[in-house]
């Protein structure tokens, strides 16, 4: 199976990222992995002013931040993952990449809100799950 792992370098990517290295019979190594992080957008009125080459290596940057920690964790655990980072919403851009990219499951952690903390914070997991067609497996 193909399985997409999104992170976000938070202490929750760190409780999923646990949860997968004690549950060995549902991630081995067999499996193709793949780790994507979602760099937020710098707002249109700043991007216009940075040129492109500066923009692109502050993404980069941002993404790697987050990346490095995870592939040394896998790494070390045996498992192989892809990593990638895409530029956008972190909601809309892991359920595109799980729907485009023929993953047959979702892992990301949760940070556990409310009902009402949903609705008034907001939630990735809430709109990966409302716009994915692919499964969600969510680590709180």
């Amino acid at each position: 199976m193909k399985i997409l792992i999104a992170v976000d370098g938070s202490e929750y990517t760190q409780h999923m990222l646990d949860y997968v290295a004690a549950h060995a019979e549902l991630f081995r190594p067999d499996q193709e992995y793949a780790v994507l992080t979602a760099v937020p957008a710098v707002p249109p009125r700043a991007a216009a002013v940075i040129d492109k080459q500066t923009l692109s290596e502050y993404y980069a940057e941002e993404a790697e931040k987050v990346l490095q920690p995870v592939r040394a964790f896998l790494d070390a655990r045996g498992l192989k993952a892809q990593t990638d980072f895409k530029v956008g919403h972190p909601g809309e851009v892991i359920a595109k990449t799980a729907d485009s990219g023929g993953f047959g499951l979702v892992v990301m952690g949760s940070h556990g809100h409310s009902a009402l903390g949903n609705l008034v914070l907001g939630s990735v997991a809430t709109n990966v799950l409302a716009h994915s067609k692919v499964p969600v497996l969510l680590v709180r």
